[in-house]
């Protein structure tokens, strides 16, 4: 698979070698979607503020008048979701993938139940900690279920499709927001309606087995086995057993030695150079994705379409479909070419996002002030600021959307996978509670134009991190993997001035 630091190139994508496995054995696909129903979720809690936003100042004054009770309402998701995120990798390893999801989804009902019959902004803020705490472990535990429940060979394209679910989710948002914009209740059905498809997937997760790797660590062979024989071919199962013990034999031989204790396992995981390394290049791709500003355009996009001059809520929300659908629609280019080109290349593509606001001149905004336009001004220029938006998604979506996902569900050694995946999610959500704080402060100080100049400052040294500390894993086993840290990963340019070095000395 991996000779002289080259990855071979696999012989057809990993997108139509999943099809026809899942069409033969679509056990596969049940448990992908049963799970990534979460991401549907982390989506629709993510996106769904956007809109809701627009009325809750229509109901509560005070919200309209305090940028800073805006931004706390729409971030205390994200805070909640960095507490999930922490927690989530410790409750998947102690009590499987299957009970957290579980958890997750009953955060997400009464979260969303508390911000449907809020009476006043305070419960919607204890609504959206509730819905984050949820977020945050679905952003955790739906991949890594995926992961372990799926073959090798179909693994990265599988968990795109949490990933395309998750813009699923938050396209879906947008149509809510949009449907009841005329409807009496408005912003509290659209934070509400999110507890159906939670208790929907409860009640799937219910008939759902837990991952055979969880059931085997649990000395539940039997059970572990029965369903990798729904998983692979008959031919495959004895191999899988027999990689499954190993694998599981050493890890339990490395927690016999380092302990199990959360506090010993951190110490342990920071001291091994892998781990250390893998962290590396999982958090810069974490952190890279959110200070790119994506989510400044998804929490904010009615608000942003209302800066390039389109005032009425209505247009601002039917104009944010077109984000949120191109988002989605990039989710589904990752899907196809993940494998193909791999995470590495597309990420690094992806950090070449173009994207513009509108800037008013002094005589526009002279010419705005006493209009009813309070958060935009009309321009024959505003449209363009709505298409170089749309630029910009269809660049994001397909990179770093996704990959960052992929990516750390790939690039850490078994016995860390829990630990170093929940390690990079925090660091995630804390880079989305800090882009979700600031935005509209940021707006205010250096105007729309000036803060998406600075996010794209941000890009380019995203791009440098990721070229330097990002190997490609695609296709390769985890022990390939971790050949590759433990070397010390090196970008090609690099490689091939150490080889030149190597024939002149």
């Amino acid at each position: 698979m991996v000779e002289g630091g080259n990855i071979s190139k696999p012989d057809k994508t990993e997108f139509t070698e999943c099809w026809k496995t899942t069409w033969k054995t679509p056990y596969i696909m049940r448990l992908a979607l049963s799970a990534g129903i979460g991401g549907l979720l982390f989506g629709y809690d993510t996106g769904v503020i956007s809109g809701a936003l627009l009325y809750i100042r229509e109901d509560f004054e005070q919200v309209d008048r305090k940028t800073w009770l805006q931004e706390l309402i729409v971030s205390m998701a994200v805070a909640g979701a960095i507490g999930g995120a922490a927690i989530g990798g410790w409750i998947s390893d102690r009590f499987g993938q299957k009970r957290s999801n579980l958890l997750a989804d009953v955060l997400f009902s009464v979260g969303a139940l508390v911000m449907a019959f809020a009476p006043a902004p305070v419960m919607i803020i204890l609504g959206r900690i509730l819905v984050g705490l949820g977020v945050g472990m679905t952003s955790m535990t739906a991949p890594l279920y995926i992961f372990e429940a799926s073959p090798a060979r179909i693994r990265g394209t599988l968990v795109s499709t949490n990933g395309l679910l998750i813009t699923g989710g938050q396209f879906l948002s947008y149509l809510i927001n949009l449907a009841f914009t005329k409807t009496s209740w408005t912003w509290r059905w659209m934070l509400g309606i999110a507890a159906v498809p939670a208790l929907f997937q409860l009640v799937l997760m219910l008939s759902l087995p837990e991952s055979p790797r969880w059931l085997y660590r649990q000395n539940k062979e039997e059970e572990a086995r029965s369903i990798l024989e729904k998983i692979f071919p008959a031919n495959e199962v004895d191999d899988e057993m027999n990689a499954l013990k190993l694998s599981v034999e050493a890890e339990k031989a490395d927690e016999h030695a380092i302990g199990d204790n959360l506090i010993q396992k951190l110490k342990s995981a920071l001291s091994n150079v892998v781990v250390r390394r893998g962290l590396y290049a999982g958090i810069t791709v974490q952190v890279a994705q959110q200070f790119s500003g994506i989510n400044t355009v998804m929490y904010y996009s009615p608000k942003n379409v209302q800066f390039a001059g389109f005032a009425s809520n209505e247009t601002a929300l039917a104009l944010s479909l077109i984000t949120s659908g191109l988002n989605a629609i990039g989710s589904i280019v990752s899907m196809v070419f993940v494998d193909r080109y791999g995470r590495r290349r597309l990420m690094l593509v992806s950090m070449y996002s173009p994207g513009t606001c509108l800037e008013l001149n002094t005589e526009q905004r002279d010419w705005c002030r006493g209009t009813w336009f309070k958060d935009g001004c009309p321009s024959e220029f505003g449209f363009l600021a709505v298409v170089f938006l749309g630029f910009y998604i269809l660049s994001y979506s397909p990179g770093m959307g996704t990959v960052p996902w992929i990516v750390n569900s790939e690039i850490y050694p078994l016995r860390y996978r829990g630990i170093g995946g929940g390690l990079a999610a925090v660091s995630n959500w804390i880079s989305n509670l800090i882009v979700s704080l600031t935005f509209l402060s940021l707006t205010k100080a250096l105007g729309s134009a000036g803060t998406f100049f600075l996010f794209g400052g941000v890009c380019v040294i995203g791009f440098s991190f990721i070229y330097w500390l990002v190997p490609e894993t695609k296709g390769l086993p985890i022990e390939e993997v971790e050949k590759i840290l433990e070397s010390g990963y090196k970008p090609k340019l690099l490689r091939a001035k150490s080889k030149d070095k190597t024939q002149f000395a």
